[in-house]
């Protein structure tokens, strides 16, 4: 049984975490999730270590909401860098799912990004367990995670 674990903060404004778990068990089965909840953002790379080395998790989706200041986009880059440290040290991919609260003209707009882009990368984390050609398959197409797609060249 693989184990995918879900990272998530108090600090966001939307249920990422259980948007991303309900889409997980509605995409398949033959793993367990674990998941990890903390304070803020910047909380996010220690969590995600945490489940790989101590909970053994297979893969880890690292999700959260940054605010719409400059300090905020800071924080979003600083923890950003320590999810990719944490993904070199462990050797286990995190797949980060930030929406910024300035992606969204009004928290209606804004929620909906956050459930959907916590669902198609809920979507993405169980393939590149299960089937990595699906993602090969789709290499390419500029598939984009909450809004529309991009076309591809």
């Amino acid at each position: 049984m693989k184990l995918i674990g879900i990272a998530d903060t108090t600090f966001a404004r939307y249920d990422m975490g259980a948007s991303a778990a309900d889409e997980l068990k509605r995409t398949g089965t033959g793993f367990r999730i674990i998941r990890s909840t903390v304070p803020g953002i910047k909380d996010l790379p220690v969590a995600c270590k945490k489940l790989i080395e101590e909970q053994k998790c297979d893969i880890v989706m690292a999700l959260g909401m940054p605010g719409p200041k400059e300090k905020d986009r800071m924080c979003a880059h600083e923890a950003s860098q320590g999810l990719i440290k944490a993904q070199l040290m462990t050797n286990t991919h995190i797949i980060e799912v930030f929406v910024h609260e300035d992606e969204a003209d009004d928290d209606r707009t804004l929620a909906f990004l956050a459930d959907r882009r916590s669902r198609e990368h809920a979507r993405n984390a169980y393939d590149m367990i299960f089937h990595p050609d699906r993602l090969a398959e789709n290499a390419g197409r500029g598939l984009r995670e909450g809004f529309g797609d991009a076309k591809p060249l």
